[in-house]
């Protein structure tokens, strides 16, 4: 069944088990905050691009991209409130009052340990459990690697290249997705024809480097860099070989899910150089992909 998704319904309240926060990254932790729930709860845009926006992190993952992912854990209502300058002031009485009691019917809530809400934050989860109105799950924060899972630490990850770990902690490969764009076809007269997605610089994507992924679906191997042997000049480009598919793409959503960072980005003394390493490259992305299921 697929998921709805609408704003603070208006229909009568129904019961429901709801799962609340920001949710950026839908990580292990912010799994363990949604299972057992039928409804999550979550604002857009980021809390902090209103309240301090000089503050407010590159995010991990677009809506329709965190829309997919909490659907793939079987929720069956996703509701978004606006996030604005108004909502920013509502008291934390009055969230649980108005919003999680009158207009959702919450039976039960649940939240992560360092969740807070309403004006200036002053809301906290030892408030929503002594509410009797609706019972209160708690959930403590989730360790990988004996460090605490976070949408910073995964921030930091990606940024970093360290696309593996990144996926320990969010439970999945990291996506990117984005618009397809023309490109110089250099990689087409090379014979490894690329889809090009000119970052936005709203979200965090992987540091520069030749990785092993999944785009659409497919076997991918994607250069996300500047393209150091051509000295181009465009700036930032994820492009990506999907690999034995030669379908022009331009203009069309690309989602690319990224499983091993291969190796780094380096400049190459001729394009013969450069077509071996590509070679190779696609050989080696090939045979990674083949060990994981397709996201």
């Amino acid at each position: 069944m697929q998921i709805q998704v609408t704003q603070l319904p208006d229909a009568r309240p129904r019961d429901r088990t709801v799962a609340i926060g920001s949710f950026d990254g839908v990580h292990v932790g912010h799994r363990k905050v949604i299972d057992g729930a039928d409804t999550v709860l979550t604002f857009e845009p980021h809390p902090l691009s209103v309240i301090r926006p000089e503050a407010a992190p590159k995010l991990i993952m677009p809506f329709p991209v965190k829309r997919d992912v909490i659907e793939g854990l079987g929720v069956e209502e996703l509701v978004v409130i606006p996030f604005d300058q108004q909502f920013s002031e509502i008291p934390p009485e009055d969230f649980c009052e108005r919003i999680l009691i009158e207009r959702l019917g919450a039976r039960d809530v649940r939240v992560g340990e360092n969740f807070r809400f309403g004006a200036k934050a002053k809301g906290t989860p030892e408030m929503l459990a002594a509410r009797d109105e609706f019972e209160t799950t708690v959930v403590p924060l989730v360790e990988v690697g004996s460090e605490t899972v976070s949408s910073t630490r995964i921030r930091a990850l990606v940024a970093a290249g360290d696309v593996e770990t990144a996926h320990r902690c969010l439970g999945s490969p990291f996506m990117f997705e984005g618009e397809v764009v023309s490109g110089d076809r250099r990689g087409r007269t090379l014979g490894f024809p690329t889809a090009n997605i000119v970052p936005d610089e709203r979200y965090v994507h992987p540091g520069y480097g030749i990785y092993a992924a999944f785009a659409n679906g497919l076997p991918a191997a994607v250069n996300v860099g500047v393209r150091p042997t051509f000295e181009s000049g465009r700036g930032v480009l994820i492009e990506t070989h999907i690999i034995d598919h030669d379908e022009d793409l331009y203009g069309r959503p690309l989602r690319v899910a990224f499983v091993k960072r291969l190796r780094g980005e380096k400049r190459f003394d001729g394009v013969e150089e450069l077509v071996d390493q590509m070679q190779r490259d696609v050989e080696e992305a090939r045979e990674v992909c083949a060990t994981f299921s397709r996201p």
